[in-house]
C-alpha cells in the first residue's frame, strides 16, 4: 500500500542527495523506498504518541544502517551531508502525520552513520 497522505504524495525525498553526485541513485532510490516504507507503516499503524512513532523510525534508521555497506562498496558512504538529509526528511514525516514536536536525533537515534 502506497503512502496517501498528501503531503507525502506531493514531497521529493532526498533532493539533496539526488543532485550531490556522491551518492549512487539506485542506492538513493532504496533509502527513498525506506522512508516510503515508514510513511506506509505511519499510516497503518497510527501511531498514539511520539514513544510509539519513535519505534517505527527506529525500525526504518535499522534499514538505513544496513544500507550502509551498499554505499561503501560504490565508494560512497553516509556521511555529513546524507546524514542531515536523512534526518530532515524524518522530521518532515513526522511533522507530516501530526507530530511537530518530534526530536529529530530521536528519529534517527538507532542511527549508525
Amino acid at each position: 500500500m502506497a503512502p496517501t497522505n498528501p503531503r507525502i504524495t506531493g514531497h521529493a525525498f532526498l533532493t539533496g542527495m539526488y543532485a550531490d553526485g556522491h551518492f549512487p541513485d539506485h542506492l538513493i532510490d532504496k533509502a527513498v523506498a525506506i522512508l516510503l516504507r515508514l510513511c506506509e507503516r505511519v499510516e497503518q499503524e497510527r501511531p498514539a504518541d511520539l514513544a510509539a512513532l519513535y519505534l517505527l523510525t527506529h525500525d526504518a534508521t535499522d534499514e538505513l544502517n544496513d544500507l550502509q555497506d551498499e554505499f561503501y562498496e560504490a565508494g560512497s558512504e553516509l556521511e555529513t551531508v546524507a546524514r542531515d538529509l536523512l534526518a530532515g526528511d524524518f522530521a518532515f514525516v513526522a511533522d507530516a502525520y501530526g507530530f511537530p514536536g518530534a526530536d529529530i536525533e530521536e528519529l534517527v537515534a538507532t542511527r549508525d552513520w
